[in-house]
């Protein structure tokens, strides 16, 4: 008697060897991440350690930005970078700054025209809790309280990321201003 088990059945064919190109589409998850990286990480205390006494008397203002750029840096193959910049200041001197660029490189396998959102909606928000926990440890490395980020609705900066292009676009180029040439 042998150890392994004798077969007579076929192997099924495995999605993408070539046997059915539709069926190996669709059997491709639309995202996948291939690798998740801090670009670039700044921290910066310009008003300590004087800050801290003001930071005892004052409640602090506490100001974020965010953006999201994506590239493509090969065939369906893209990097989207979460930018966050995080401004705190207490009576009117700067407490902290903090800028954070997170990337990733995702692999897209979607149609053409859902390519874009997938970049800026659907890689965003997976980047972020990552994000999120690096700015809140970095402000607390700092010696500050932690920087807790809300949720941030990135179908909505995408949507608003469109209208503002959009208008743009639609805008008249005055005689001398703007980029392009006077009309």
């Amino acid at each position: 008697m042998s150890d392994q088990a004798e077969t007579d059945h076929a192997a099924p064919a495995a999605p993408g060897d070539g046997s059915d190109p539709a069926a190996a589409q669709q059997a491709r998850p639309p995202l996948i991440i291939q690798a998740q990286y801090v670009k670039d990480l700044s921290f910066e205390a310009p008003g300590a350690p004087d800050i801290f006494g003001k930071l005892a008397q004052s409640k602090p203002d506490i100001n974020v930005k965010v953006d999201v750029k994506a590239t493509a840096i090969g065939e369906n193959i893209f990097e989207t970078v979460l930018n966050i910049r995080a401004d705190c200041t207490v009576s009117d001197a700067t407490a902290f700054i903090a800028e954070l660029s997170y990337g990733g490189v995702f692999a897209v396998n979607v149609p053409a025209e859902s390519v874009r959102p997938v970049l800026l909606i659907e890689c965003p928000r997976i980047l972020f809790p990552f994000a999120r926990q690096i700015i809140s440890q970095t402000t607390l490395d700092g010696g500050f309280m932690p920087l807790m980020l809300a949720p941030i609705d990135f179908a909505a900066l995408y949507r608003n990321q469109q209208s503002d292009s959009a208008s743009a676009a639609a805008k008249p180029i005055a005689d001398g201003a703007g980029d392009g040439p006077p009309n």
